[in-house]
C-alpha cells in the first residue's frame, strides 16, 4: 500500500481523489493539504466517506513531514509545484506532479538537480499522453505508415474565460497568469504527445523556441459584458495574448507548431497532427491519410471519405490498454486517460521501474512556457532551449508511456 499525501484540494484535486485515488486499491491517501480550511475539511470528510483516514493541514512542509509517506500526489496551483517536488524529493517522497507551466529556467534545472540528486521517483502527470488519439497515431508513426515524420502540431485550444475571469472569486490561479504574463502558458497537453512520438529526449531533443502573441482583447470584452463582474475584474488589464502560436525547432529536423487559444469563444480541440512523408494523421478529423490512397484530395471529399476513417486501425494499432478499457477506467476522468496516467505513476512506484514521464520531460516541456516568455518580449526572437540532460539524451533509450 502506497501511504500518500494529496497537496492542492481544488477542483482538479477533488475530482482526482474521488474517481481515480481512492479507486486505486493500491493508494492510501493519509494527509490532504490546501491553503482553504473548507477545501481541507471537505476532502478529509470525502476519504473518511470512502473507508479511509486522513489528516488535514493547511501548510504543505507540515502534511510533507507525516511519517511514513511513499508519494505525494502535487495538484496546487502552477507556481508551487516545483518547490513541493523538490522538497519532497529531498525527503525521499515519490513524486506525482500535475501538469501547468515554469516561471524561470532555473526552477527547471533546480527540479532536475534534486531528482538527480536523490533518486526518489519524480513522473509528470501529463495525461494527454495516455490518450486513445494520441496513443494510437504514435503506434502508427512508429510501424512506418506516415514515413518520416517532419512535422506535429497542437493546441491547447479551450474556452476558459469564465474559469479565467473569475478566477479570485473562485480561488483559482489562472486570473494573476493571464494578468500579468504574456507566454505559451499551458503547453504540456499538446507538447508531451508529440514530444514522446519524436522521442524528445531519447534521441532528439528540441533546439529553439519562437513564440508569437495577439492582443490581448478577449477577456476584458467578455467581463464588460458580465453583469455579475467584480470592481476588480472590470479594471483588470490582462497581458495575456488571445492566441499564442509557438515554432520549435528538433535536434533531429522537426518542426512543432502550438497555439494557446484560451480566451475566445470556440470548441475545445487539441488539434494533434503528425506530418509525415508517407501520410498523416489529423485528430480533429480522426481521420488518416496515406500516401496512394488519392493522387489528390479536396476537402469535401476528404471529410466525406475519411472522417473518423482512424477506426479502422485500431484493432492493429490500437495500445492494449485502450482495447481493454473497463467501463469504470472510462468513467474516471476523460475518457480513461487520468486514470491510465496514474496506474502507470503507481505501478512504475511498485515495481522500481523508471517513470514513463520523467523529470527531463517536466523540465523540458515546461520550460517552454519561460522560454516563449522571453521570445514574445522579443519580438518572436528563437530561445534557446537547455539541455536538461547533460547529452545524455543522445544515448537515452526509448520509453514509451505504454505497450506500442
Amino acid at each position: 500500500m502506497i501511504k500518500s499525501c494529496v497537496i492542492g484540494l481544488g477542483q482538479r484535486g477533488q475530482l482526482l481523489i474521488q474517481n481515480v485515488l481512492l479507486k486505486n486499491a493500491d493508494i492510501s491517501i493519509v494527509a490532504v493539504c490546501d491553503l482553504y480550511e473548507d477545501r481541507v475539511a471537505a476532502a478529509v470528510r470525502q476519504i473518511r466517506e470512502a473507508g479511509g483516514d486522513a489528516r488535514g493541514f493547511l501548510d504543505w512542509r507540515e502534511a510533507l513531514n507525516v511519517s511514513g509517506l511513499d508519494a505525494v500526489f502535487v495538484f496546487s496551483d502552477w507556481n508551487t509545484h516545483t518547490e513541493i517536488a523538490v522538497y519532497a524529493m529531498e525527503k525521499g517522497i515519490a513524486v506525482a506532479s500535475e501538469v501547468g507551466c515554469e516561471y524561470s529556467l532555473e526552477n527547471c534545472h533546480a527540479l532536475v538537480r534534486a531528482q538527480e540528486r536523490t533518486g526518489t521517483p519524480y513522473m509528470f502527470m501529463e495525461n494527454c499522453c495516455y490518450n486513445r488519439d494520441e496513443l494510437l497515431a504514435t503506434v502508427m508513426a512508429r510501424r512506418g505508415l506516415f514515413g518520416t515524420v517532419v512535422h506535429c502540431s497542437g493546441a491547447y485550444a479551450h474556452d476558459l474565460r469564465s474559469e479565467i475571469a473569475y478566477g479570485h472569486v473562485n480561488r483559482h490561479y489562472r486570473f494573476d497568469n493571464y494578468l500579468l504574463r504574456n507566454c505559451e502558458n499551458y503547453p504540456t497537453h499538446e507538447l508531451g504527445p508529440i514530444a514522446k512520438l519524436l522521442d524528445i529526449n531519447r534521441g532528439n531533443r528540441i533546439l529553439t523556441v519562437s513564440s508569437f502573441a495577439s492582443k490581448a482583447a478577449g477577456l476584458e470584452e467578455y467581463i464588460a459584458a458580465r453583469s455579475d463582474a467584480t470592481a476588480e475584474m472590470k479594471a483588470a488589464k490582462f497581458r495575456q495574448g488571445d492566441v499564442v502560436t509557438t515554432v520549435i525547432t528538433c535536434a533531429g529536423g522537426e518542426t512543432i507548431l502550438l497555439r494557446l487559444d484560451t480566451t475566445l469563444p470556440r470548441s475545445y480541440d487539441r488539434e494533434f497532427t503528425v506530418r509525415g512523408t508517407k501520410g498523416m494523421y489529423m485528430q480533429s478529423l480522426n481521420a488518416v491519410y496515406l500516401d496512394g490512397q488519392k493522387e489528390y484530395w479536396e476537402p469535401a471529399d476528404f471529410a466525406v471519405n475519411n472522417v473518423n476513417n482512424a477506426k479502422a486501425y485500431e484493432a492493429e494499432y490500437l495500445p492494449s490498454i485502450w482495447k481493454n478499457i473497463t467501463p469504470e477506467q472510462q468513467a474516471a476522468g476523460h475518457g480513461g486517460m487520468d486514470w491510465f496516467a496514474y496506474k502507470a505513476f503507481v505501478d512504475a512506484l511498485k515495481n522500481g521501474t523508471p517513470m514513463p514521464i520523467d523529470v527531463y520531460d517536466a523540465a523540458v516541456w515546461q520550460a517552454v512556457s519561460v522560454l516563449s516568455e522571453a521570445s514574445i518580449a522579443q519580438g518572436g526572437a528563437p530561445q534557446a532551449m537547455p539541455d536538461f540532460t547533460g547529452g545524455k539524451w543522445i544515448k537515452r533509450p526509448r520509453l514509451d508511456v505504454c505497450d506500442m
